[in-house]
């Protein structure tokens, strides 16, 4: 070989050195990206972490807070607002009864009919939406509401004074148990010249102005009308929880503990109280790096602590929030980092779809990654890391939800702190059956929530005190449970028993 194939030859394994080495350089990159990925979702995981004796002390914040906010207003995150409801359907309601459940641009209105025996003969439900030009005055809203239901109720073709349940799931503080005053507007629903008025007292106008003899005998959130559905069928039910887009409780408290208003009497000596949990807050909660992000860019900023960490409104954001992170310090999503920066594109019903995917490649995760999040291939490691994060967002939300209705059952007496030994060795009373009426979108369509959940009640209460407990699932509290609030309140049901005691 001469000097020219030499040179050649020395070219060739030069060349062929610098492919390899930058091809070597590429793949320590790439791994050194995937690192960086890992150890953010380590580091997002261990932000999350729940462990038991978490959850416990979570528990106990809740119960502390609740005390604080029955004893003053303004005392604790919990507003523990008075519903002023102090009976509850017990199965032997009968007639005929009529609901209006208002809580955003749609309304329904319900007609049902209870015979005894907690039997619902019949029932019937129209949706109407309200027009955007019927929303500049509240006079122009409740007459438009007044109107649909006077057309409901006459055709059925009968005249006789009906009681009228009022669902108005909206912050509200009550004055009795069919009056309100609206505190603000909530959910992008706004009627300028509302805030401040009694809202039954605004529809009894407008059902006045229209000729429809039937007035709010009981005005309700939905989360009193689930306990209300729930007690009508088992009347162990002594709280309610949803757990949908947004979250709330409610659960029936002693009148003698509602310290801030001292003297309040009851028939029942007890009184459903309106939790508002979504805004409880503790420094036990979990919050990552992430959940402060999305606090920041939410217009009640500072508010709702506890609901944005575990109700449908926020889990698929929480999401996106990590992946678009790892998107901007890792790269194992190419160039979608820009998709990934548009926020709430990421919505809790494909985080959901994500992590239930059980196909052996993740097909599920792949079709939602190109179609919604414009990520056009993602490997299945890197599908799987997806998967991952859904898995560890939907963890958190449901253990934390377990820790606040554990947080109900505590303050009740009901976790079985009651029953465990005492020094002296003698077992105190066990603890009562429980039931706790749950209602929502994330508990009832989503079996890895449930799921989660259900094992955390364990976790907390053990298994023998768990088995006290039950949670039912309720269909349509904000409606039937409103017109079963109607019946129970109504003139006539008065007179002949009154509702259910709460205690």
């Amino acid at each position: 070989m001469g000097r020219a194939g030499f040179g050649v030859a020395a070219g060739c394994a030069a060349a062929t050195c610098a492919i390899a080495a930058v091809l070597v350089a590429r793949r320590a990159a790439a791994r050194a990206r995937w690192r960086r990925a890992v150890a953010l979702l380590r580091e997002f995981e261990e932000g999350c972490a729940t462990p038991p004796s978490r959850l416990r002390q979570v528990v106990d914040a809740m119960v502390v807070e609740m005390h604080a906010g029955l004893a003053s207003d303004g005392g604790s995150k919990l507003k523990m607002l008075l519903t002023f409801v102090d009976a509850l359907p017990n199965g032997d309601e009968e007639g005929v009864y009529y609901a209006i459940d208002l809580g955003g641009t749609d309304f329904r209105v319900l007609r049902i009919e209870v015979g005894a025996g907690s039997v619902i003969v019949n029932q019937k439900v129209e949706s109407q939406a309200i027009p955007e030009e019927l929303m500049g005055t509240s006079e122009d809203l409740f007459n438009f509401v007044a109107l649909t239901l006077k057309n409901f109720v006459e055709k059925d073709g009968k005249d006789e004074q009906k009681a009228l349940g009022f669902t108005f799931s909206f912050p509200v503080r009550q004055n009795s148990v069919s009056s309100g005053s609206l505190i603000r507007w909530t959910k992008g629903f706004s009627v300028g010249d509302t805030v401040g008025k009694d809202v039954a007292q605004c529809l009894d106008e407008a059902l006045a102005r229209c000729g429809l003899d039937i007035r709010v005998t009981a005005l309700v959130n939905d989360t009193v009308g689930t306990l209300a559905l729930g007690h009508y069928y088992d009347e162990d039910t002594v709280a309610a929880v949803i757990i949908g887009a947004g979250t709330n409780a409610c659960y029936v408290e002693r009148t003698d503990a509602i310290i801030k208003c001292q003297g309040l009497l009851t028939n029942s000596g007890g009184m459903v109280v309106n939790m508002e949990w979504g805004n409880f807050w503790s420094s036990h909660l979990p919050r990552t790096p992430y959940d402060i992000s999305l606090d920041d860019e939410t217009q009640n900023r500072n508010d709702q602590g506890f609901e944005k960490m575990i109700s449908g409104m926020y889990l698929g954001e929480i999401a996106r929030l990590v992946l678009h992170r790892m998107a901007q310090e890792s790269d194992v999503f190419g160039d979608a980092a820009d998709s990934l920066s548009t926020p709430f594109i990421l919505s809790t019903p494909f985080l959901a779809a994500m992590r239930e995917d059980d196909s052996p490649d993740l097909s599920e995760v792949q079709r939602i990654l190109q179609e919604h999040l414009k990520i056009p291939s993602a490997p299945l490691k890197t599908r799987r890391l997806v998967v991952k994060i859904c898995d560890i967002v939907t963890r958190r939300a449901a253990r934390l939800a377990a820790a606040g209705i554990v947080g109900i059952l505590k303050k009740l007496g009901r976790d079985g702190s009651a029953g465990a030994a005492s020094s002296s060795g003698r077992t105190r009373d066990q603890p009562k059956r429980t039931v706790v009426a749950i209602e929502g979108s994330l508990y009832q369509g989503y079996p890895v929530f449930k799921e989660y959940l259900d094992e955390a009640l364990v976790e907390i209460l053990g298994e023998e005190v768990a088995r006290t407990l039950t949670l039912r699932v309720t269909e349509d509290g904000s409606g039937t449970g409103a017109a079963l609030l109607a019946a129970v309140n109504s003139s006539n049901r008065q007179q002949q028993q009154g509702g259910g005691g709460l205690i």
